[in-house]
């Protein structure tokens, strides 16, 4: 927070303050005005108003020492007995400090002597007076409470969300490593294929990291820039697998610029090929859909493998217990994630987030489509 901002806050707290005390003083200056006109007295609007705001101007000038006494001498717990001590002398203080004061203004107002002012106050205000400084105690200590109840509300909530992302960034860091080994382990197989292949191979998976290192701090990006990652891994796939591996793209064009969790698809991507793809030896199939539905964002990863056994069914590897994760730290409960049996064979993995447009758009994407 910069001095210029604080200093703005507190000519707005002077000012609100001015105010307040200014209604206050008119509000009893009617009063005073509108009684002595039904007594019979003859008080004119500017002597009811100069009187009242004559009173509630010291009460505001006093008002600044109470406000201090009572953000230093708290009633809480340990500390009562002292603090009572020095709210009763604060407010016999207080209640005498207004009557000279008053008394003073009094003098330049109608020219009486001090003691001529003083002695009338003395008997007419000094248990009202008193009554005045327990009622700015009150409202000081409850602001004060309010005020320090917000600092550690929003103390707790950074708290929280700086927790959520180290929770998240380990996520990802967990994640980083599993992928680069089993590419690596791909490129390890391929080596005694086709050196050519595996060199290529190589230079993607370059590609990639350096892709994923660019993005390691950011948790959400577009759909179009996780496409993007999720085309450099495919061609790495496709390179191993070859004809065998057919991939299809069927992404509703309003849903580009939608937010995803960094580096959400590629392992799912992954499990569907290492599951479903690669233990057959006929051709495989990825398909992934996205589309918007409701207020939500629907991924589908389907494969057309020999789909779940029920032995399997409760066991998920790192790639998918790390995507459940993930997503429970960035949405809670406003999210699904559904894994299961396709209706015409293999695995569906579901996905549904929130719909959230990135702000900044970027030009047509030219990824395939189907």
């Amino acid at each position: 927070m910069t001095i210029r901002t604080v200093l703005q806050k507190r000519r707005v707290r002077w000012l609100v303050g001015f105010v307040f005390w200014t209604l206050l003083g008119l509000s009893f200056a009617s009063q005073f005005y509108i009684s002595s006109a039904k007594a019979g007295l003859e008080v004119s609007w500017r002597q009811a108003v100069g009187y009242a705001l004559g009173d509630w101007y010291v009460f505001a000038a006093l008002s600044v020492p109470v406000g201090y006494l009572a953000r230093r001498f708290r009633f809480e717990a340990g500390t009562w007995g002292w603090s009572l001590a020095v709210h009763v002398l604060g407010g016999m203080t207080f209640s005498l400090a207004y009557m000279v004061i008053r008394s003073w203004i009094g003098q330049w107002q109608s020219g009486a002597d001090f003691s001529e002012a003083f002695r009338p106050l003395l008997v007419k205000t000094w248990h009202f007076n008193l009554l005045v400084y327990c009622v700015i105690l009150a409202v000081s200590q409850a602001f004060d409470n309010y005020r320090k109840y917000r600092e550690r509300e929003l103390h707790a909530a950074a708290l929280e969300k700086r927790l959520v992302q180290a929770k998240l960034q380990a996520l990802q860091m967990q994640l980083n490593p599993h992928f680069l080994f089993n590419t690596l382990h791909s490129i390890s197989s391929l080596m005694h294929q086709d050196v050519e292949a595996a060199d290529r191979m190589i230079m993607r998976l370059g590609d990639m990291l350096r892709a994923a290192l660019e993005g390691s701090d950011t948790q959400e990006v577009t759909l179009r820039d996780e496409l993007r990652f999720l085309q450099r891994y495919l061609e790495i796939e496709q390179i191993r697998f070859g004809d065998r591996l057919t991939v299809k793209l069927d992404i509703a064009p309003d849903t580009f610029e939608a937010q995803v969790p960094n580096l959400i698809l590629q392992p799912l991507v992954e499990n569907a090929i290492r599951h479903g793809i690669e233990p057959h030896a006929r051709p495989g199939r990825i398909e992934l859909h996205a589309r918007r539905q409701a207020e939500g964002l629907a991924l589908d990863v389907c494969d057309n493998g020999g789909g779940l056994k029920d032995h399997a069914l409760g066991k998920e590897g790192v790639g998918l217990s790390n995507t459940r994760a993930r997503l429970r730290e960035l949405y809670g409960p406003a999210h699904r994630f559904e894994l299961g049996n396709a209706p015409g064979g293999g695995v569906l993995v579901r996905l549904i987030i929130p719909f959230r447009l990135e702000t900044n758009n970027h030009e047509n994407s030219n990824l395939d489509r189907g």
